[in-house]
């Protein structure tokens, strides 16, 4: 449903033009400080505006509604607040009768009866990628500074620069997709667990709830499939467990092994495209011609590195909690 970990658990609610977007996250230790600038900059990563992305502008502050006081977190729930005030709902009024390819307009309509908030997208909408950047902010807090999570744009539109993608987007008057890659450093050995509970399980299962993510792969990835064995092993150098190599992307077994963790993220095309394309009327039961208004994202990718980083700190946040490794002891 709406929740995901099992000690660091978030649930995150709200819709893209309704009153605000949160979240509700249970199992924070008590005694790590907490304001709200400690979100801003992270927020500000995630914030559209600039080339590419969204003209959609919102002030995003994070009203912190429960379990912090003092400036401290208390060890109860903590609930964080964000107001939507730039909305225009007319403009998804108007396509309530073409379900845009590519977004949940149809299977949102018909799993809920007709009854889902469809402005904007509701509770399908990347918007709600700001519930995560928020429990993201408290996970790496809980990791601590010698465990550094980093995520960056690798492609956009099949091209490594970003900005050379973003231009043959905008001669083709279209949207784009792109790569994101992830990397953490400074992990144990040990988190993780075989099978349904793999470090690799969880992160994919967290990475696919950012909206637009398509695709994950660790290490060598795909690519590994058109190696031999011995060039895909990673050969073991000393006792701390660093290898020579890390095609394995720093799991082994779903069990991490120390190295760097590596893994990437295929970000599909903001499926709001300004190409008119064709989908069925509902009203008229005929497929028919229509193009999509609004403010949307060009490349969506260019957004989610933010995103990534935050779901990855909240998987690991919670392994941590699991195995009782929290870092340290926040002062008084």
């Amino acid at each position: 449903m709406n929740s995901f970990g099992r000690i660091f658990r978030v649930n995150v609610f709200g819709e893209s033009h309704g009153e605000s977007v949160g979240v509700n996250i249970d199992g924070i230790p008590a005694g790590i400080p907490l304001e709200q600038e400690d979100f801003l900059p992270d927020l500000e990563r995630r914030k559209g505006g600039a080339r590419g992305t969204t003209p959609r502008k919102e002030e995003d502050l994070p009203f912190l509604k429960s379990g912090v006081f003092n400036n401290r977190t208390t060890g109860a729930p903590v609930t964080i607040l964000f107001e939507n005030n730039n909305t225009r709902s007319a403009d998804y009024a108007k396509l309530r009768e073409f379900p845009r390819p590519g977004h949940a307009d149809f299977v949102a309509a018909k799993k809920f009866g007709g009854f889902e908030d469809y402005r904007g997208g509701g509770h399908f909408s990347g918007r709600l990628t700001l519930n995560l950047v928020a429990a993201g902010v408290i996970a790496k807090k809980i990791l601590g500074d010698n465990i550094q999570v980093n995520a960056v744009i690798k492609e956009v539109g099949g091209y490594a620069d970003a900005e050379e993608g973003l231009e043959e987007a905008i001669k083709a008057k279209d949207s784009v997709g792109g790569i994101v890659e992830c990397t953490v450093d400074g992990l144990p050995i040990g988190l993780g667990e075989p099978f349904f509970d793999s470090v690799e399980s969880a992160l994919a299962h967290a990475a696919f709830a950012i909206p637009a993510i398509k695709g994950i792969e660790f290490g060598a990835g795909f690519a590994a499939a058109k190696m031999k064995g011995l060039e895909h092993n990673d050969p073991i150098v000393d006792a701390s467990g660093k290898t020579a190599t890390n095609h394995a992307g720093g799991v082994v077994g779903g069990i991490t092994n120390g190295n760097r963790l590596v893994f990437r993220v295929a970000v599909k095309p903001t499926s709001s495209t300004p190409k008119e394309q064709q989908t069925l009327n509902i009203a008229s039961g005929q497929v028919e011609t229509f193009s999509v208004k609004g403010r949307h994202d060009l490349c969506i990718a260019l957004r989610v590195p933010v995103v990534l980083e935050a779901v990855t700190a909240m998987v690991l946040a919670d392994f941590m909690l699991l195995e009782m490794r929290v870092p340290r002891v926040f002062a008084q």
